[in-house]
């Protein structure tokens, strides 16, 4: 694992976080590639049911680190596709979407340009108060291409993407909650999502992984593939061993014991 990213699990749950606090998280080559490799270790994680995703010190993460980039940066080719449907630099905020169990980004400091956009590869975003965003990459006379428009078209108002585009406005934590960019506010941004991560991790993993597919394919697919896609899935759980927990301990008022998903 890099340098750039730490993981730690717990229950189920897998604490990330970016790990470059001198630089505020900024995304330099080695960034980009030790989320990737993040992100490939928590897909292969076993009893995996939830991921936290923070930066250490002051902020998420401020956005590319034009220095280095500017520098000759990774060399790599944005056009190749070298992740499914995306490139490395979209990967490292898609990757979160695609991965099977939700991510709940807890967000403090600043997320800006690259920060804003793999922030909004979570599920969930818990953004302290004093948080300041921004898409800022007209800033530098470039566009967002972090998969950021593939990400906000689910949560953002089309005018208020494009205003915001081509301004590279800053956003208040206020401002961000009311426009769909983040989930909630909370003092402790960090603290409410390993809290929440727990509660997920104690639903039966099998119905999670079924609704966070369901919900992926609700962007892109019509009214009849999606209501075919809910019966698939609920077929697929009803009746078996988690769901039959699931009910007895809710019935007996106790802890529930799932088994994970091979």
């Amino acid at each position: 694992m890099s340098d750039r990213v730490v993981i730690t699990f717990e229950d189920g749950v897998a604490d990330v976080r970016l790990s470059r606090a001198d630089k505020m998280n900024a995304l330099d080559p080695a960034m980009f590639e030790g989320i990737a490799a993040a992100i490939a270790q928590l897909r292969a994680a076993p009893g995996l049911r939830a991921v936290v995703l923070s930066g250490e010190g002051r902020a998420f993460c401020a956005g590319l680190d034009m220095g280095s980039m500017a520098n000759g940066g990774s060399g790599l080719d944005i056009n190749a596709r070298t992740y499914g449907d995306a490139n490395l630099f979209q990967h490292v905020a898609w990757g979160f979407r695609t991965l099977p169990v939700p991510v709940i980004a807890a967000v403090h400091g600043v997320a800006f340009g690259g920060g804003l956009q793999i922030m909004s590869g979570a599920d969930i975003r818990i953004a302290h108060p004093e948080t300041r965003l921004s898409i800022m990459e007209l800033k530098w006379g470039l566009v967002p291409d972090m998969a950021g428009i593939a990400l906000w078209r689910t949560l953002v108002r089309d005018d208020v993407l494009r205003e915001l585009t081509y301004t590279n406005r800053e956003l208040t934590a206020t401002e961000a909650l009311g426009h769909g960019f983040v989930t909630r506010l909370a003092a402790d941004p960090l603290g409410e999502a390993l809290l929440l991560a727990k509660e997920i991790a104690s639903k039966n993993p099998d119905a999670v992984r079924g609704a966070k597919r369901l919900y992926n394919l609700a962007a892109d697919g019509d009214a009849r593939s999606i209501l075919i896609a809910e019966s698939i899935e609920q077929a697929a759980v009803i009746r078996t061993p988690n769901q039959t927990e699931a009910v007895m301990a809710n019935i007996q008022k106790r802890k529930p014991s799932f088994k994970d998903p091979s």
